[in-house]
This record gives C-alpha cells, sequence and structure tokens, in this order.
C-alpha cells in the first residue's frame, strides 16, 4: 500500500473531543509533528474528519 505523510498544522485548542481523540490516534501530539501511515481506508477516513488541521503528502 501507499504511504502517506500526516502533519498536524492547527492547534487542537477549542476543538470537540472527537477532533482531539482522532488527532490522538492518528499519533499527532503538537504543532509541526508529523507521521507517516499507510493509506488504508480507515486512515484515510480519519484524515477526512480533521483535514482543516493537517495537511497531507505522498511519503
Amino acid at each position: 500500500m501507499e504511504k502517506i505523510k500526516i502533519t498536524q498544522v492547527r492547534s487542537i485548542i477549542d476543538r470537540p473531543r472527537r477532533q482531539k481523540d482522532t488527532m490522538k490516534a492518528l499519533g499527532l501530539r503538537k504543532i509541526n509533528h508529523s507521521v507517516v501511515k499507510e493509506a488504508s481506508p480507515q486512515i484515510l477516513g480519519m484524515v477526512n474528519k480533521i483535514k482543516h488541521l493537517v495537511t497531507v503528502e505522498n511519503a
């Protein structure tokens, strides 16, 4: 499978609990922190829910 690099670019302060939990599940902790994940349907769905807080690029 293809890998994607997910980088947090916006703060999770004042965000709903569900978005905070999604960020934590992806392994993102603070602004400019990046993780590399497999581009599975589950990961892509999580990224879609927080797309306004992260940037995504091919790894």
